[in-house]
């Protein structure tokens, strides 16, 4: 029998406080003794510098304390690694010897693995760091995409899509998508967005979706059950008037969020989009962007998620997976990604439960100049069910490809 997560919440809660840390000690210690010496294989993507050096850090931090090896398996496309677990269990791997110890992963890639009952777990309670994390100040850190992701996963990263502009080539920027839309008909050519396949570009397209809907509601729904044509003919009238006067008149697209984050420190965009509201500021000191360059979002604000990790049901080395990810969840990591000169991207933790050195952690980092402070990125818009993004791109893909 499955017990809720509220049942067990109130189990802890009538047992003896110091028993409960006890007993989570142990069997934390226990991980953390099975963990030594096995290689984790963490497949994640692999497409920004900032954050391959990152997951090197953060490899070789577990491997001086935890005595185990991390080796960064570069993906460019997420799914490569969803259907290499899927083979894999084909093949007669069901419960070890897979090739995927600990995968980034949300979305329908998730939703996928979890509704396949491909994923090991539930395992996210288990690790220490979780009591950390703000689960009601930050849902998304529980509930992905729409989807209660029930332990399976473990969040690390809280992302939030901003737009990325050169205020000395586009001093006011649209806020609006009509207005942006306009814009574009005005000055043709100079803005840019990642392809669809890449997550990047699929969420210019849902944020279109979402901010142009008449109801929002219709997005927590299956695509399959919601009225899809309806629903999404705001954005496809809209990008379909945009698209001759993007970049290249939209016969090309920019691989990824850092492709096109080059033609904009190249002058040959004004405005494109990231994921990471602090990116922007990170490659002006690294040199990359000009200091004119700003972030923005739009006038009822734009989509955030939370990205996890999760180990596969046939993973080799789940022990050494649990300790990568309680590393990934501590405060000391939160804060190093937190930091702006590392990759800036917001953490999954609620800061005021955090003891009084680690809120310092926190407290010390920096803002650049073109990161927009907590409250102009309040409130963040839930991302609609991961049967939308699927379906979207598969219609952008027709659209662009004829």
């Amino acid at each position: 029998m499955r017990v809720s997560r509220r049942s067990l919440l109130g189990v802890a809660a009538a047992l003896p406080a110091t028993g409960v840390r006890a007993q989570a000690g142990a069997d934390w210690a226990a991980t953390l003794a099975a963990a030594r010496g096995q290689s984790v294989r963490f497949n994640a993507w692999g497409g920004d510098d900032r954050t391959n050096a990152f997951i090197a850090w953060a490899g070789e931090q577990v491997g001086r304390r935890f005595g185990v090896t991390v080796t960064h398996v570069r993906l460019r496309d997420t799914a490569d690694a969803v259907q290499r677990v899927i083979a894999e269990r084909g093949a007669g791997r069901t419960t070890e010897g897979g090739s995927v110890d600990l995968l980034w992963v949300n979305g329908p890639n998730l939703a996928n693995l979890k509704g396949q009952s491909l994923l090991f777990g539930p395992f996210a309670d288990r690790l220490p760091s979780f009591a950390l994390v703000d689960q009601q100040g930050k849902p998304a850190t529980v509930v992905d995409f729409t989807l209660p992701v029930e332990g399976l996963a473990a969040p690390w990263l809280m992302a939030q899509f901003v737009y990325v502009y050169d205020s000395a080539r586009m001093p006011n920027p649209a806020r609006t998508l009509p207005e942006m839309l306009a814009q574009a008909t005005a000055r043709p050519g100079r803005i840019v967005h990642p392809h669809a396949r890449n997550f990047t570009g699929a969420t210019f397209l849902k944020q279109a979706l979402v901010s142009l809907a008449s109801d929002q509601s219709v997005f927590t729904r299956p695509v399959e059950t919601a009225p899809y044509e309806a629903a999404a003919r705001p954005l496809w009238e809209w990008y379909r008037a945009l698209r001759p006067h993007l970049w290249r008149r939209g016969a090309t697209f920019p691989l990824d969020a850092p492709q096109a984050h080059q033609l904009l420190g190249d002058g040959e965009a004004d405005l494109t989009c990231s994921f990471n509201p602090a990116d922007a500021s990170g490659q002006i000191a690294a040199g990359r962007l000009p200091a004119s360059v700003r972030t923005m979002v739009l006038t009822g604000g734009t989509i955030g998620n939370a990205s996890f990790v999760a180990i596969p049901i046939n993973a080799t080395a789940k022990a050494g997976a649990m300790v990568l990810a309680e590393f990934l969840l501590s405060p000391e990591a939160q804060a190093h990604a937190a930091d702006e000169r590392v990759l800036g991207q917001p953490t999954v933790l609620d800061i005021a439960r955090l003891s009084a050195a680690d809120r310092a952690r926190f407290d010390a980092l920096p803002r650049g100049i073109a990161t927009l402070p907590p409250a102009a990125l309040s409130p963040s818009l839930p991302e609609p069910h991961p049967t939308w993004m699927t379906k979207v791109t598969e219609d952008w893909l027709r659209l662009v490809q004829g």
